[in-house]
């Protein structure tokens, strides 16, 4: 709608299950840690995978959203045909500082029925990442877990690689 000049294409948006919704800058805490998350990734799996930072994906035909990272499966054109829809996304991250019930109750579900493999919800205030996995076309992600700092999680495609949330949390 940008590009037809419908809506201004200098504006932050993102459509979820058919709502236009208009995206805030993010705050320090919120950039700090995504470019955290940018370090970490990108650092630890080098061209293991494509680390977009608040790039579209395009989940279905109501739903395209600019997760805060995404890890994406490798591709040539580094997605420059099309945006990356759920079969090429290895992981979703979304950092909540202001957004967290609408990322936890809204994104989280939509990104499990669309059979995203795993995600992950960055609880800037709390200090902790909810992981979502097991994916369900019914019910979102069948499985969640809380992670704590000074505790260790692993992305489901990485298993080897180690985290604690204080990485990203500072």
């Amino acid at each position: 709608m940008g590009e037809m000049g419908i809506l201004d294409s200098d504006l932050r948006l993102e459509l979820l299950e058919g709502r236009i919704y208009e995206m805030t800058l993010p705050g320090s805490r919120h950039a700090a840690c995504v470019d955290r998350l940018t370090r970490v990734f990108f650092d630890r799996l080098g061209a293991e995978a494509i680390v977009r930072v608040q790039g579209p994906v395009h989940i279905d035909r109501y739903t395209q959203l600019c997760p805060d990272l995404a890890l994406l499966q490798p591709r040539d054109d580094f997605y420059a045909s099309a945006h990356p829809s759920p079969g090429d996304i290895l992981l979703l991250i979304e950092v909540a500082d202001t957004t967290l019930l609408r990322d936890r109750k809204i994104k989280m579900p939509v990104y499990g029925r669309a059979g995203v493999p795993e995600s992950w919800l960055v609880d800037v205030n709390a200090r902790r990442v909810e992981t979502y996995s097991d994916p369900s076309d019914k019910v979102g992600y069948r499985t969640s877990r809380t992670t704590n700092c000074g505790e260790i999680l692993s992305p489901g495609s990485f298993e080897s690689l180690a985290i604690d949330p204080l990485q990203i949390l500072g």
